[in-house]
């Protein structure tokens, strides 16, 4: 499966090493994953929700765009849902294409969705209280950069 949406614990060395037994056409394969961290100091939990079947399909929709515009072999995405702890893994992309560029360019593309339009909503719990994370202009900046049908919602 090329996208997952799941609220279980993945090791991305085990889902790196998975993927990349399953490409041989590929030059470049490029991982990201990302880690749930604590900026501010006492972030007890990150809750993240989701809607079941939307979630995945927006998450497909741009994961065969990124294969299109990059001529990918193959691309994985996987992001957690629930709640993850500062440290834990939230999310991975990886990508397959004959060229470095092309995967680099691929993955930050996908992260950039991600981080932007991807129909997740993330609640911080500290101590303090609990609190919804807002969009931030830079997340939004770093994903004009890729302009095109996606980004015209």
């Amino acid at each position: 499966m090329s996208v997952r949406v799941q609220a279980e614990a993945f090791d991305p060395g085990a889902e790196l090493n998975a993927f990349s037994a399953g490409v041989s056409a590929s030059g470049a394969i490029v991982s990201f994953s990302g880690v749930v961290r604590d900026v501010e100091g006492g972030l007890s939990v990150m809750e993240i929700e989701h809607y079941p079947g939307m979630t995945e399909k927006a998450l497909e929709q741009i994961r065969a765009e990124a294969m299109a515009r990059w001529d990918l072999e193959a691309a994985l995405v996987i992001h957690r849902h629930g709640p993850l702890r500062p440290g834990e893994v939230i999310m991975m992309v990886v990508t397959a294409a004959r060229h470095r560029v092309a995967a680099f360019e691929a993955a930050e593309f996908l992260m950039d969705y991600l981080k932007s339009r991807a129909p997740f909503w993330k609640k911080e719990v500290s101590g303090s209280g609990k609190s919804w994370v807002a969009a931030k202009d830079a997340d939004e900046e770093a994903l004009a950069r890729w302009a095109g049908p996606t980004d015209a919602a």
